[in-house]
C-alpha cells in the first residue's frame, strides 16, 4: 500500500510517536540513549549532517576548551551539545544550524519515543523524523549486527489544537516513564508516590529535568513557550504530581490523528 502523504503545517504543534517495529526494544542501554540524544540535536538541521564529521569537530572543540581559562558561563562558548565525559554536556557553537522543528518535549521509552514538536520549516517535521529514524537505525543495526527496519514504517502524529490539549500532552509525555517502575500505575495507582516522583526527577532521558531547571540536555529542547504556559517549574512539578495521583489522563481530548511515512 503506498504511503499516504501528510502535509504538516508550519507553526502548528504535533505529538509524534516513533515505535520500534513489532514493538521491539530500540534502546538497549545508556550508550544507545546517548546516541538518541545526540541524534535529536544533530538531525534537527536542514543542512546535511555527517555524524562522523560532527564527532570529529566535537573532539577538536573538547581539546581546545581544556586550554581555555575563561569561565564556562561567560557566554562565549559555542552552543552545541558536546560530550566531555561522565555524561556532561557543554554548550558550543561549532556550526550554525537551520532547525526543522522546535522540540518542546521528548521522552525515550524502551521501545518508543514521544516528541512534542512545532514545525518551523516546510516539511520540517517529516524531514526531521526521517533523518532521525534512518540515522539512529544505521547506528543501532551496526552496533547489534542486525539488518532491516528498526522503526515502524509510519510515525504517528496528532495535531495539538488548543492549550488544554497541549498541557495534557506535555504531562503525558513527562509521566510516561512511570510505567517503567509501575507498569500498571494507570489502573492501580503507584505504590509509593514519593519514590515515583524521585524516579521521574532522576530519569535523564526526557526533557523533564530541563523544565525543572536541572540542566540535563538544555540544547535539545525549546522550553520558553511551554514554561510560560505553566508559569514556573513549581507549577510543572505540581501538575506532574497531580497527574500521577490521578493515574494519568483517562481520556485525551479529540484531535486529528495523522500518519506519515518515516
Amino acid at each position: 500500500m503506498p504511503k499516504r502523504k501528510v502535509e504538516f503545517i508550519n507553526n502548528e504543534i504535533y505529538h509524534v510517536i516513533m515505535r520500534g517495529v513489532d514493538g521491539r526494544q530500540i534502546f538497549m542501554d545508556d550508550e544507545d540513549r546517548w546516541r538518541g540524544i545526540f541524534g535529536l540535536y544533530e538531525f534537527n538541521n536542514a543542512n546535511p549532517v555527517t555524524i562522523r564529521e560532527q564527532r570529529k569537530k566535537r573532539k577538536q572543540l573538547k581539546e581546545s576548551l581544556k586550554q581555555l581559562s575563561r569561565d564556562r558561563d561567560s557566554g562565549k562558548f559555542p552552543r552545541v551539545p558536546v560530550s566531555v565525559g561522565n555524561g556532561e554536556i557543554l554548550n558550543s557553537e561549532i556550526d550554525p544550524r537551520k532547525r526543522l522543528v522546535d522540540i518542546f518535549a521528548f521522552v525515550f521509552m524502551p521501545n518508543h519515543i514521544h516528541l512534542l514538536l512545532r514545525q518551523i520549516s516546510q516539511n520540517g517535521l517529516t524531514f526531521f523524523a526521517r533523518k532521525f529514524g534512518v540515522g539512529y537505525a544505521m547506528y543501532f543495526n551496526s552496533r547489534y549486527d542486525r539488518k532491516g527496519s528498526l522503526f515502524q514504517g509510519r510515525f504517528e502524529a496528532k495535531i495539538i489544537e488548543d492549550d488544554e490539549y497541549l498541557k495534557t500532552m506535555f504531562l503525558y509525555i513527562h509521566t510516561n516513564p512511570v510505567s517503567i517502575v509501575e507498569p500498571r500505575w494507570k489502573d492501580t495507582g503507584v505504590k509509593n508516590l514519593k519514590e515515583t516522583i524521585k524516579f521521574l526527577e532522576e530519569y535523564r532521558w526526557s526533557s523533564y529535568l530541563d523544565y525543572l531547571s536541572k540542566e540535563n540536555f538544555p540544547s535539545v529542547s525549546c522550553r520558553e513557550f511551554l514554561s510560560k504556559i505553566f508559569i514556573d517549574k513549581e507549577k510543572i512539578r505540581e501538575s506532574v504530581k497531580a497527574k500521577i495521583i490521578n493515574k494519568g489522563c483517562k481520556r485525551f481530548p479529540e484531535s486529528r490523528s495523522l500518519e506519515a511515512g518515516s
